[in-house]
């Protein structure tokens, strides 16, 4: 069933400035938890159970069976995401700037000197309270409450967040992870029906509603990203986009709380300029959405898929320059899918076996003279192809720094640049050490509605990745050097692409001149839309439209 939506007045009163949250009465929280029908709860460290050491302001208790349980799912994306207290990358979970956390070791959980004493667990950057939301009820009385308090509020999904905008030190969190059943609606596109689910459901249960019903969501390759949330509130980019589009070309409809406390309804015909926001603008910028409708399409939509597998660096460099060469033809011809260091993986929706084999031939037979192994996959749809995803190696409870570059096709279509962007894609290698290239761009689709992400998408062939991690009880030092190494590696792609972009939900957490770079031309639209909805600022996030600046609660453990 969908979540209950009532009608609510209009917030009133004035703006308090912000506080923390320890300084406000019991009997405020008391009323908070009567409003929100007891769905308010202390915010606890993930790993805290572990701990007989704790620091100021931390509850929960130590329990070896919940221990046990947590050091088993460290490093499992599901089990975090069933836990408010977890993020997707534990530096999150850590106030990075002093170096207090409450980490375990993510190579070896059970080491006990991970958290015996003089190991302490610290309240780190996990938000020290939060409501479990249910309804827009809910929504509207935490909007109330912060506005009259001034405790600052992060909006949680499952903490698939690479940039720490859905847990912050000394706020309130609105934690988006309940269940609603789905339903499957029809729409006035012809064939083209729409799935309509709340904000709480991930990509692995969406696929499988999907695959039950005889059709297929366009979505991420992480079965515990939340669907509705900052994938597609941010673009949402998938292996199919480069035929069917972004999440933000998919949707059609959000059910959403604006801090004023009001549901809402945004769709094209209605809160038009509300709908354009959320289709690109961000996460937890504008409101809250309770539920999504997105467009699925009727059929199986994968026919082919290659998988290939190499440790040697050497072939790794060959294999960039073989890439980079036909990229331009290859994603003409509709091929989609992710290339990391040891493991590639590439999908084609629309052509036949033949038709794929002889699209990619300069790639098999590069791949056969330097003896790497590679398989070739029919899918009658497309959940057997998202397990062959997400059984890539993309670490879960780890700390890491990450930063990204969309390249454009100019830089691929004259025949010398494909061996500069290569050139440039080695140097870019050789400095990340862990990088991942995304040919998830919408390249073929053709959308006819306007959304808010960065223009570069619709001309990008790749979306570039790098990746630099640091040990779990490492200094603020070494945390330091992460981000300037992702830095320092992406740098290349950036003289590559002056005046370009990067994802914002895979972006350089310090990335200079983020406002363009994040949404180019449509920013100063969305600073105005931010201004209309969101005129208190209730809801701030580093480098979000909007964003008040590093001299906030929400930003103090940043560098």
């Amino acid at each position: 069933m969908r979540p209950a939506t009532i009608g609510l007045a209009v917030l009133s009163g004035y703006l308090v400035a912000a506080r923390s949250p320890y300084d406000i009465p019991n009997a405020e929280w008391d009323a908070l938890n009567i409003t929100v029908g007891g769905r308010l709860a202390r915010g606890v460290p993930f790993s805290r159970a572990c701990f007989s050491s704790v620091g100021i302001n931390v509850t929960g208790v130590e329990s070896n069976e919940e221990c046990t349980a947590i050091q088993r799912g460290y490093g499992s994306g599901t089990f975090r995401a069933s836990k408010f207290g977890s993020a997707i990358e534990t530096q999150w979970e850590t106030c990075q700037k002093t170096n207090e956390g409450c980490l375990l070791d993510p190579n070896s959980p059970t080491n006990a000197n991970a958290f015996n004493p003089p190991k302490t667990c610290h309240q780190g950057g996990v938000s020290p309270y939060y409501i479990a939301i249910e309804t827009a009820g809910d929504v509207s009385g935490a909007f109330a409450f912060s506005k009259r308090t001034g405790v600052p509020l992060v909006i949680k999904n499952s903490g698939h967040d690479y940039t720490g905008r859905s847990l912050a030190p000394g706020t309130l969190a609105l934690w988006i992870n309940y269940s609603t059943s789905f339903v499957s609606e029809g729409c006035n596109v012809p064939g083209a029906p729409v799935m309509t689910f709340g904000a709480g459901q991930d990509m692995g249960s969406i696929y499988e509603f999907a695959e039950q019903h005889n059709v297929t969501f366009i979505g991420g390759s992480g079965k515990t990203v939340g669907a509705a949330g900052g994938w597609v509130q941010g673009g949402g980019h998938s292996v199919l986009s480069n035929k069917y589009g972004m999440g933000v070309d998919r949707v059609r409809q959000f059910r959403v709380v604006t801090p004023d406390g009001v549901p809402r309804v945004a769709n094209s015909c209605q809160n038009t300029d509300l709908f354009w926001a959320l289709r690109g603008g961000g996460g937890g910028t504008f409101g809250v959405v309770m539920e999504a409708s997105i467009e699925v399409v009727p059929h199986a939509a994968l026919q082919w898929e290659l998988e290939a597998s190499s440790g040697n660096l050497t072939a790794i460099l060959g294999l960039i320059t073989n890439v980079a060469i036909n990229s331009d033809k290859w994603v003409r011809d509709g091929w989609g899918g992710y290339i990391y260091p040891t493991y590639s993986i590439v999908a084609n929706p629309s052509l036949s076996a033949q038709q794929a084999k002889e699209s990619l031939k300069d790639l098999t037979n590069f791949l056969t003279k330097h003896g790497i192994k590679y398989n070739w996959h029919e899918f009658p749809s497309f959940m057997p192809l998202f397990e062959t995803i997400v059984a890539a190696p993309i670490p879960f409870g780890v700390n890491a720094a990450i930063a990204s570059r969309l390249i454009p096709v100019d830089k691929f279509a004259p025949l010398i640049k494909p061996v500069t962007v290569a050139k440039t894609l080695e140097t870019f290698t050789l400095a990340a050490g862990k990088f991942a290239f995304f040919l998830t761009s919408p390249f073929n689709y053709k959308s006819t509605e306007e959304t808010s992400i960065a223009p570069a998408w619709r001309d990008a062939i790749w979306h570039a990745v790098v990746l630099a991690d640091w040990a779990y009880d490492a200094s603020s030092i070494a945390a330091k050097l992460a981000y300037t190494q992702a830095e320092l590696a992406i740098a290349p792609l950036r003289l590559l692409t002056p005046g370009g972009s990067s994802y914002q939900n895979e972006g350089d957490v310090y990335e200079p001149n983020w406002e363009t770079s994040f949404w180019g031309s449509n920013y100063d639209r969305l600073r105005e839309l931010k201004q209309k909805f969101d005129p208190d600022g209730l809801l701030d996030c580093w480098h979000c439209v909007g964003w008040k600046g590093k001299n906030t609660p929400i930003a103090s453990c940043y560098f």
